[in-house]
């Protein structure tokens, strides 16, 4: 998947999660401090990149500076498809 893709797909889930539209993510935008996620919202958008992209994601497996930034989560995405295939 393209980088590109990869923050398409971020963007959908997050719409998905927050229940609003989210469109042109920068990857410098923090996920807890401009986007206001907290923990639930956290665990809600790692189900929802599960449905869409078909990941498998082991919780034990969670490094919260995955979730630091859009880019640092594309990081993640990205890490965890190359590992699944």
């Amino acid at each position: 998947m393209e980088r590109s893709e990869t923050i398409v797909v971020i963007e959908k889930c997050l719409t998905e999660v927050l229940k609003h539209e989210v469109t042109g993510l920068r990857e410098d935008l923090r996920l807890f401090d401009d986007l206001h996620l907290d923990s639930t919202s956290v665990l809600e958008l790692l189900m929802v990149l599960e449905d869409t992209v078909g990941l498998e994601i082991d919780p034990e497996n969670l490094d919260m500076d995955d979730f630091r930034t859009v880019g640092s989560l594309a990081d993640f995405v990205e890490r965890s498809l190359d590992g699944a295939s």
